[in-house]
């Protein structure tokens, strides 16, 4: 095994056109054909589910100066 190809840096402009709901729709509908009940899923879910795919493609921001302080 390599090294990791996942996270990706953050694009700058903070967007990136590739992140849509389309991929959202697209991973849920995955999902649902592996069995996944994702067709009964809420808001609250997808909103979820966002954020999980979110936090895996892209890294997170840096929290401050180095060393933690402000």
């Amino acid at each position: 095994m390599g090294e990791h190809v996942f996270p990706l840096p953050r694009p700058e402009s903070g967007n990136d056109s590739r992140f849509t709901f389309g991929l959202l729709v697209d991973v849920r509908d995955v999902l649902i054909a592996h069995g996944y009940p994702m067709d009964q899923a809420t808001g609250r879910d997808l909103v979820e589910l966002r954020q999980a795919l979110f936090r895996f493609l892209y890294a997170s921001p840096q929290s401050g100066p180095a060393g933690g302080e402000w």
